[in-house]
């Protein structure tokens, strides 16, 4: 039997924390100790704040420096822009088989859309955050703008062989935007094979008599601060206590209200192998960012066998996959009332029936995961 090959190309790539790395990363291992696949993996060289699990790079790897590590909007807009190009140039010299092409940096599939067909290359794409419509939800560029519709055109103008997405309403979304059916298949980020479970209790969990909430990974531009501040008003901390590991835009002003607050734990990070010590996760999603965005930590949470306090809309992939293993708040303008009302009313018996739920709702992520990386399999062997 001849040798298979998968080029996947992405942003992120161990050591370097990032999910989407790291999700990258579990494939890859999957497809080489499974099926005997040669995987090469094109990245850049940083090292991010990230909710992923430190790993070890495996498959034959190759780097492209960034033209900018800082944070300012603008010089890392243009990073992000010169980054995806460079990505493809490089996977275009290295590549062997199909490419699996992911979405970090923002703009990868615009250029991986009409380079890797224009030289023969058969690609998929692997749908994490989807832009230019982060950049429009984001407030960054209107619909309206035509560089934002000559963008979003040539993104969606030439199609990939084949579809890996967040999650099935993520994946409605963007073969309407095709405007035509692509062979599909859903790899809910933030499941992984390769789950890390540490067996000695962190210092950070000693009671247990109270309810756990935690808030750990990114709280950027398409989550609710609101929510999390919320929060902080109204739980009570002789029955429940929050532990924070916060990263993003908007982490210092949350950070600030919890600062020397009663029954709170600011840490920060909090790893993947000690998930399971909390009980409830808060996950958020702005309604804006719908389709364009799932909160990875969400399924690791549930993965993990925890349940969620989801602030967002129902249509989003997060309720669609994970509702049997949570509770529901609608972003609005009604989210402190909603807040409040659910903390007055959770016991730590409603909390265990969810956190059982949530085993079967892990066993069923893990079922898509794999027969998501199956038809990956198959991809590479077409």
């Amino acid at each position: 039997m001849s040798q298979k090959y998968l080029t996947i190309v992405n942003r992120h790539y161990p050591p370097n924390p990032g999910i989407t790395g790291e999700s990258a990363w579990d494939l890859a291992k999957y497809l080489m100790e499974k099926h005997g696949i040669e995987v090469r993996i094109v990245h850049v060289k940083r090292s991010d704040l990230g909710g992923g699990q430190s790993r070890q790079p495996i498959g034959t790897t190759f780097e492209i420096p960034t033209i900018y590590k800082g944070k300012k909007g603008f010089l890392k807009l243009m990073a992000g822009f010169f980054d995806g190009l460079f990505l493809i140039i490089k996977t275009l010299r290295v590549c062997c088989g199909p490419v699996l092409c992911m979405t970090s940096p923002p703009l990868l599939p615009f250029w991986a859309s009409w380079l890797l067909p224009l030289f023969g290359i058969r690609w998929a794409l692997w749908s994490m955050d989807l832009f230019p419509e982060g950049f429009a939800a984001d407030g960054l560029i209107k619909k309206t703008n035509p560089v934002y519709r000559f963008i979003r055109w040539v993104t969606y103008r030439f199609a990939p062989a084949q579809l890996f997405s967040l999650g099935p309403n993520q994946a409605k979304y963007i073969q309407e935007n095709y405007a035509k059916t692509i062979p599909t298949s859903v790899i809910p980020c933030g499941v992984l094979l390769d789950q890390p479970r540490d067996e000695i209790q962190p210092a950070w969990r000693t009671e247990y008599d109270k309810i756990y909430f935690g808030y750990a990974g990114n709280l950027g531009d398409a989550h609710s601060s609101q929510f999390l501040l919320s929060f902080l008003n109204h739980f009570n901390p002789e029955k429940q206590h929050l532990v924070l590991a916060l990263y993003g835009t908007k982490s210092v002003h949350v950070l600030e209200a919890a600062k020397g607050k009663r029954g709170v734990t600011i840490l920060p990070n909090i790893p993947r192998s000690q998930l399971h010590y909390i009980d409830v996760h808060l996950v958020s999603l702005l309604d804006k960012w719908t389709h364009i965005a799932v909160p990875s930590k969400a399924m690791s949470s549930v993965c993990a066998g925890g349940a969620i306090l989801f602030c967002g809309n129902k249509e989003a992939d997060t309720w669609e996959l994970l509702q049997s293993a949570g509770w529901h708040i609608e972003d609005g303008n009604q989210i402190d009332n909603q807040v409040e009302t659910f903390l007055k009313q959770i016991t730590i018996l409603e909390v265990a029936k969810k956190k059982s739920a949530a085993i079967e709702v892990a066993e069923s992520l893990k079922d898509k995961l794999l027969a998501g990386y199956e038809a990956v399999f198959e991809f590479t062997d077409f």
